[in-house]
């Protein structure tokens, strides 16, 4: 699973911000139904969403802090 596309990983990031209640760009279509078929996200009535394997991947991808309170 660790060999997505660099488009599939956008996608997948992009999910990730939409998530926390950020507006997104347009997803592509084939890259979300990639990441469907691999289990990081599902196909709901606004769209996709991240799952929570699509999140492991991130953070295993990106170590660090990313829910950081902001002050």
């Amino acid at each position: 699973m660790d060999s997505l596309t660099e488009a599939e990983l956008h996608a997948l990031r992009n999910l990730a911000e939409k998530r926390t209640g950020t507006v997104t760009a347009f997803l592509n279509i084939a890259d979300a139904q990639k990441l469907t078929d691999l289990g990081l996200a599902t196909r709901s009535r606004q769209g996709w969403d991240i799952t929570p394997a699509g999140s492991a991947l991130l953070a295993r991808l990106n170590p660090g802090p990313t829910d950081a309170v902001h002050e």
